[in-house]
């Protein structure tokens, strides 16, 4: 039974995963439906987390529009997630930046890690 189930997320995976961390700034780019259109919108954000692991693996991003903060969580293999671009990397020091939820302005910023 355990073989069945890896067979079949294996075939849900994408072929080429981004490579991105926490901390990171992405652009995500997911195909919305209204009606019978369907069109690309984009989410650019701070990553907040990622959990999980094979193809249920997900992403956690935040960002401030209009003084609100707005998170959304996207799972990383669905076919309505069509690309993630990296914009820039961040200097962080933990897993999960669940703290950035209480900082307003500059505060909720991310230093940029320099190679």
């Amino acid at each position: 039974m355990n073989e069945i189930i890896k067979n079949i997320e294996a075939a849900q995976m994408k072929a080429e995963v981004p490579e991105f961390r926490v901390g990171d700034t992405v652009r995500v780019h997911g195909k919305i439906k209204e009606g019978n259109r369907e069109r690309i919108q984009v989410f650019e954000g701070v990553v907040l987390k990622k959990q999980g692991g094979s193809n249920r693996e997900t992403f956690t991003v935040r960002k401030s529009s209009n003084g609100i903060g707005v998170e959304k969580t996207w799972p990383l293999h669905s076919p309505n997630v069509e690309k993630v671009e990296v914009i820039r990397h961040g200097k962080v020091r933990r897993a999960k930046l669940n703290y950035l939820r209480q900082r307003v302005g500059k505060a909720a910023k991310v230093k940029e890690l320099v190679k």
